[in-house]
């Protein structure tokens, strides 16, 4: 399902007992400096990710003074963010002039303590190269480092790097539960280009089927995948970046499924096995 760029007014994308995407919850905030957000949902966890400016997080009394180090874009410096437990009353205030910040979720009704991710926790992966057209880097800001404190959610920034050339490929999918084959993770993107006026195409194609569905991404375009083949493009020019959300039904670590007559490309493209384990 996608999402064209809107005015969410600070609520849900994708909310509690979404329909298509049940396991997810994301949540784009936009305040000016002193105000301030308050959320607490039963059921799930989050990360709570600025995506430009700086905000003081506080959850149940624990207190962050200032998380969030990117001043303009995506691209500006590194992320941060706060985990939040389930159940429990989060607000965070804008310390910047404006702020806009991702709230990604997790169904988990286990609760675990809240902490920071700072830019020296991020685990960074880059593979793939220029001659295979695949050349990315992800910035996993709930990811290996972080098993044992976190639920169900996996949080991940992923830059092209270079500009045109594909992600998410080979093909592949993870919308059944058949361990050690596959693992069913819904997943939600965020979007965002530059030069900000780029585009890219997402490909959805469910299994069994010779034709997918193509959906033309702008920047800020929400993209929610419950099932299928889902790899993207980003037009040549122009670098693409998009902020990740995987929420897994019976375990944390992603597996995931390629598509069978495009699986050989798994041992030609550099560092992608790599990658592929660092989702687990």
């Amino acid at each position: 399902m996608h999402v064209p760029p809107y005015n969410n007014r600070n609520k849900p994308l994708f909310d509690v007992g979404n329909e298509l995407v049940p396991l997810t919850y994301f949540n784009i905030v936009n305040l000016k400096k002193g105000e301030k957000f308050t959320y607490k949902i039963l059921g799930f966890e989050t990360c709570i990710v600025p995506a430009t400016g700086s905000i003081s997080v506080n959850i149940n009394n624990f207190f962050v003074a200032e998380i969030g180090k990117r001043k303009s874009d995506v691209w500006d410096d590194e992320p941060e963010g706060v985990y939040a437990p389930t159940g429990l009353d989060v607000n965070f205030v804008a310390l910047s002039d404006t702020v806009e910040v991702f709230i990604a979720g997790a169904k988990c009704d286990e609760v675990y303590d809240p902490f920071v991710i700072s830019s020296n926790d991020i685990d960074f992966v880059q593979y793939g190269s220029d001659d295979t057209k695949t050349h990315r880097k992800i910035k996993h800001i709930l990811g290996q480092r972080q098993n044992g404190k976190v639920g169900r959610l996996l949080v991940s920034e992923l830059y092209t790097v270079g500009q045109g050339g594909w992600s998410g490929f080979p093909p592949h999918k993870h919308d059944t539960d058949r361990k050690p084959t596959e693992t069913r993770h819904d997943e939600v993107y965020n979007f965002r280009f530059n030069p900000d006026h780029g585009f890219g195409l997402q490909l959805l194609q469910q299994d069994g089927k010779k034709i997918g569905d193509a959906f033309h991404l702008v920047n800020k375009s929400t993209l929610a995948i419950s099932s299928g083949y889902h790899p993207c493009v980003v037009a040549p020019g122009y670098e693409m970046y998009y902020f990740t959300i995987l929420a897994g039904l019976s375990q944390r670590p992603l597996i995931q499924y390629f598509q069978p007559d495009h699986e050989w490309q798994v041992n030609i493209i550099p560092g992608i096995k790599d990658m592929i384990a660092k989702f687990k």
